[in-house]
């Protein structure tokens, strides 16, 4: 699964970490060192995928990812030295896919990146295309779309969204979605499925206030309604 990997640290110990561990997995890496640098090589290298430090010069990380996502669906992981989750909640609400908190384990971050790849690729094999009343999750594209109109959505999003048009109706906890969506990874807390499934009603629903489609279950998870 060799990548074209954007990695922005200013920090030059911890940006040859992960360039030595990501490199070591076959990728091809490009190190920047400060926020604007992040936007420019992004929009113009269109890379695979982002690694992006939150606490950069000239443009943070926040700023990075709110600019890069009126423009690009590129999977981002956000590096961060806080672990509050107010700060954790605030970068999936605008758009990174994953994060890690420093300090972390290169061999976990590299497993992090090969996550967020394959979820982020078309699938091999025959396309799955689900439809659920005006939502359609194409798979094998890796697409969504609303009465036939595109919806841009992160590659986590869109985990989600097809772990739940799966089985339309069904009422899927917490843990049900981080195990179909995220794999089995215990650093993805209940808070951080609330805020993919906020992000997707604001994309997927008329009024994201009172959904219609995307649904509560007050005490047991969420659901994809049929009608």
């Amino acid at each position: 699964m060799n990548a074209r990997v954007l990695v922005a640290e200013d920090d030059p110990k911890q940006a040859h970490l992960i360039r030595t561990y990501l490199e070591r997995d076959g990728h091809d890496v490009l190190v920047v060192t400060d926020g604007r640098r992040a936007v420019d090589e992004t929009r113009s290298r269109h890379p695979d995928l982002l690694v992006l430090d939150i606490m950069m010069p000239k443009l943070d990380g926040m700023d990075v990812c709110r600019v890069l996502r009126s423009d690009s669906q590129v999977p981002i992981l956000v590096l961060t030295a806080r672990d509050d989750e107010d700060t954790l909640l605030q970068g999936l609400q605008l758009g990174a896919d994953d994060y890690m908190t420093k300090p972390f384990s290169p061999r976990e971050l590299a497993a992090r990146v090969r996550a967020l790849l394959r979820r982020s690729r078309p699938e091999s094999g025959p396309p799955t295309v689900f439809q659920v009343g005006r939502l359609t999750v194409d798979t094998g594209r890796v697409r969504v779309s609303v009465d036939g109109e595109p919806v841009s959505v992160t590659a986590r999003e869109f985990a989600v969204l097809a772990a739940l048009a799966a089985e339309p109706g069904r009422v899927f906890s917490r843990l049900d979605i981080v195990h179909r969506a995220f794999g089995f990874d215990s650093h993805v807390s209940p808070r951080t499925v609330d805020a993919h499934i906020a992000n997707l009603r604001r994309k997927i629903e008329p009024d994201p206030a009172h959904p219609v489609q995307l649904l509560t279950v007050y005490g047991h998870g969420y659901t994809l309604a049929v009608d």
